[in-house]
């Protein structure tokens, strides 16, 4: 790119690497969190692993978030129903304007989950969940924004996307329905995608999506927790460690001028006594955030086992063969010990736990869907111990030869 031209909002990735269609590193300098991209052919031939059918049969699950949206065009309204639903619930609906939404479907289903693999280009405790929507035609959500990143790929079907990419879009929402909805939206982009195709909007764009025809889309987004999110367990987790005899003091007092006033100085003595509850330890301020990340918009987490494997009994039955499966729940991630631990010290997140290891082992734990015997024998000892932890936490389930059959 050369001046001060703009990097294309629409390219086709059969005329380079998918799924953007360019280097990620290109992507990510001129399009993440900047801009909008529109990728042709991001996933050439893409056939759904998933049928409405299966769609609508999840959202019927407990434990499953759902959410069902129609449209009255007529009126204008919308009407918002939340599941789990019932088998007889889909069966009455019209054949337009309506969309039946299922978040975490990742976690329910195996194929769904394998896409990720096609975005390591990104940090992987930055992607949330994958969202798969059936519109029937004409169904939508309405215009609206969202506050973090999402990849909008077509599975099945065709979409109607409009989107405002202006400079100072409108904001507004509206006040007369259920959802967040845009009060005004002046597209600036008219795109029907196909099967394969994926839209890339980063947070803050308005977009409105509309079925051409009975079609499936997967939303993968992003985890981006607000900041005072992030400030409320910031500071929650400080309360909870501090010492009680850190409080506020004022072994300087003077005779006050009007003893019923909150003077200056007293303010600085507020702000001295909350300062004594920073984290000036890296090491601590990264553990709290691992801890938070891997928690963070979490539906459902491992339960610990009440009766949980021997470590011996689980070596013993890698050894035979058995595999260690990640719980489709479980959050992992890790980063280096930054200070007294040793160039090669790590620590492993794990559902808000930590785990110190080595920084091999703790990268190989997080990016291991399995583990299987050699992967195992090649972990260092704490490496070892934190599988056996981990799988009595129940973010591991063991799976031997007669569970297959």
């Amino acid at each position: 790119m050369s001046g001060s031209a703009q990097p294309a909002l629409e390219i086709d990735a059969a005329r380079g690497p998918s799924p953007l269609g360019m280097p990620p590193a290109e992507f990510l300098r001129d399009y993440w969190q900047k801009r909008p991209l529109l990728v042709r052919n991001a996933f050439p031939g893409f056939v759904s692993p998933i049928e409405p059918e299966d769609l609508a049969g999840l959202a019927c699950e407990d434990g499953v978030l759902a959410r069902l949206i129609e449209h009255d065009r007529a009126s204008d309204g919308w009407k918002v129903r939340h599941g789990p639903f019932a088998e007889y619930d889909f069966p009455g609906l019209p054949d337009h304007d309506w969309t039946l939404l299922v978040q975490d479907v990742d976690k329910w289903d195996a194929d769904i989950r394998a896409l990720l693999a096609r975005f390591g280009f990104l940090p992987r405790w930055r992607i949330d969940d994958i969202m798969v929507s059936f519109a029937a035609t004409g169904g939508s959500v309405g215009a609206h924004v969202d506050q973090y990143d999402v990849f909008l790929l077509q599975a099945h079907g065709q979409r109607r996307w409009q989107i405002d990419a202006g400079t100072s879009p409108s904001l507004d929402f509206r006040n007369d329905v259920d959802i967040r909805l845009l009060r005004e939206f002046h597209p600036t982009h008219d795109w029907v995608l196909e099967p394969g195709d994926m839209l890339y909007l980063p947070p803050g764009v308005p977009h409105h999506g509309v079925a051409e025809s009975p079609c499936l889309t997967f939303s993968v987004g992003m985890r981006a927790p607000a900041a005072a999110e992030l400030l409320g367990d910031y500071a929650d987790t400080l309360a909870a460690d501090a010492p009680d005899e850190l409080r506020y003091a004022d072994p300087d007092l003077a005779l006050p001028g009007d003893a019923t006033e909150i003077d200056e100085v007293a303010i600085q003595r507020v702000e001295a006594a909350l300062r004594q509850l920073r984290m000036d330890d890296p090491d601590r301020f990264g553990d709290w955030f691992g801890s938070f990340i891997t928690t963070y918009r979490s539906a459902v987490l491992p339960v610990a086992d009440d009766h949980p494997l021997p470590r011996a009994a689980m070596e013993q039955a890698l050894t035979d063969g058995a595999l260690l499966w990640r719980h489709p729940w479980s959050r992992m991630a890790w980063r280096r010990a930054r200070q007294g631990s040793g160039a090669d010290a790590a620590r492993l997140y794990a559902g808000g736990i930590a785990y110190p290891l080595a920084t091999d082992d703790a990268g190989r734990l997080a990016a291991a869907d399995s583990i299987d015997a050699a992967l195992y024998a090649g972990l260092g000892e704490a490496g070892r111990a934190a599988v056996a932890a981990l799988l009595a936490a129940g973010h591991y389930r063991l799976e031997q030869e007669e569970d297959e059959a």
